[in-house]
């Protein structure tokens, strides 16, 4: 399939504004906690979810679009702070989520596409522009008087593909939740949703807990991550170049289980210990499919004594010995962060070698929790500095194919900022149980090798 960019014409039709129901929640400033603060110079997360529904704009905007905004009031009651203001004040004072209650809300734009529903939600690669124009953009900020900053915490754009279906693409800031609480909104409104937003069906399956009582900080780490945030990053900002996204695809390669498994096994022998999990198994395939697909033919060998570094983030709700509950609204994520020289990923052994270096950080966190969370600066700070990375994001727990609105399961949920941050996304399988989906955008030259360097990995098994 040619990768070339296919122009995916949006037409913008209406903008809205979405509030929870009036005097349903209390104006309120949340703190942020010493979890939030790592990701307040992160670009905001991307992310869409297609459905098929072959019927015409007019039959979208009359059945499905006032049951979808008023769900979505309904579950912002629960989850205020995506329609609140991120607000980043003067140092000494600390930033934090404001809710004012008959002015907070979450601007909602409505669009239609003459795009090829079908080439949009393939596995192929495609260009990753194409995917762009069905993700909103957040408003600017507003300075206000004490001169703080006024950031808008999320954006939903609907947009309609006539006789095919929809999408429903959205933009959040980091600093607000991440990807567990995300998802556990998305559910929430596609419940409510689903049971037409009926007055008996306000009440949600699993409550948010926003009470930051619970992230208790015996270490002092926000005052520390504060301090780093005042004199180191707010003048390191995360920005977009401009040519990026020349020549750049986007494609999803799907694991089947019965790979899962076989790779599973395979890494384990290599490795020389117990049966690794998907995680690891999966993972340790994609490092070295990646480091080895940057090897173009005829350009002499990459310098194998130059460290490169695998970064993931884990859950830290009820684990790690902290007690916060699964249901705790905001960032709960610890930062892991696997450095190596690249010679022992594209070794003879490095499939093996990766899955012991990615399962002892596993392990560590385990054993360590947050023990070694003032090491994070000092990961960030060479990873800005050039150093060779693979960043994977999202995870298959998500189970992002279960967000049924009440009009069919997602056909494709895509991670649309991949694109700007160079991060793999992990997901479930849409079309088998235990299989994986990797999304990844690279170079249209890199993602051809690297499809011949997974393809080859696998027939190996």
């Amino acid at each position: 399939m040619n990768a070339m960019a296919v122009p995916t014409d949006v037409k913008i039709l209406n903008h809205f504004e979405v509030a929870p129901p009036p005097a349903s929640v209390s104006s309120t400033t949340l703190p942020l906690s010493f979890l939030d603060i790592p990701w307040l110079n992160c670009l905001p997360m991307e992310r869409l979810f297609f459905y098929q529904h072959p019927h015409p704009t007019h039959h979208f905007i009359q059945t499905i679009l006032p049951t979808l905004t008023h769900s979505l009031s309904l579950a912002l009651r629960h989850f205020f702070p995506f329609a609140s203001l991120f607000i980043s004040t003067p140092c000494p004072h600390k930033p934090h989520i404001l809710y004012v209650d008959a002015q907070s809300s979450v601007p909602l734009t409505l669009a239609e596409s003459s795009a090829d529903f079908n080439y949009l939600i393939a596995d192929y690669p495609r260009h990753v522009t194409d995917l762009h124009p069905l993700i909103p953009t957040l408003p600017p900020a507003r300075v206000l008087d004490d001169g703080s900053q006024a950031y808008p915490l999320m954006a939903i754009q609907f947009t309609v593909f006539p006789g095919s279906g929809f999408s429903i693409g959205v933009i959040f800031r980091h600093v607000a939740a991440d990807g567990k609480s995300f998802h556990h909104f998305m559910k929430s409104w596609a419940s409510i949703c689903r049971n037409r937003g009926t007055e008996e069906m306000q009440e949600i399956d699993a409550e948010p807990i926003h009470d930051r009582v619970s992230v208790q900080d015996p270490d002092e780490l926000e005052e520390f991550f504060l301090n780093w945030w005042w004199n180191v990053g707010k003048n390191r900002m995360m920005e977009v170049k401009s040519d990026i996204f020349i020549n750049k695809v986007r494609a999803t390669i799907v694991l089947r289980r019965a790979q899962i498994e076989k790779l599973k096994n395979w890494v384990s022998e290599l490795a020389n210990t117990t049966k690794v999990s998907s995680f690891v198994a999966t993972c340790s395939l994609i490092w070295v499919c990646l480091l080895k697909s940057e090897e173009k033919e005829g350009d002499g060998e990459e310098d194998d004594d130059k460290p490169c570094c695998f970064v993931f983030s884990a859950d830290c709700r009820n684990r790690y010995g902290l007690s916060i509950p699964e249901t705790y609204f905001g960032n709960c994520l610890a930062f892991c962060y696997v450095g190596v020289k690249r010679k022992v990923v594209v070794g003879e052994f490095g499939l093996g070698e990766a899955a012991k270096a990615i399962g002892n950080k596993v392990k560590e966190m385990e054993r360590e929790g947050l023990g070694g969370a003032k090491k994070w600066v000092e990961y960030w700070k060479e990873m800005g500095s050039g150093l060779h990375k693979v960043i994977v994001g999202a995870s298959p727990r998500f189970k992002v194919y279960e967000t049924d609105f009440g009009w069919g399961k997602v056909k494709k949920s895509e991670v649309v900022h991949t694109d700007k941050l160079g991060i793999i996304s992990l997901a479930e399988s849409r079309d088998e149980e235990g299989g994986i989906e990797i999304g990844l955008s690279l170079p249209k030259d890199q993602m051809e090798r690297f499809n011949v360097i997974l393809n080859k990995c696998l027939g190996s098994m």
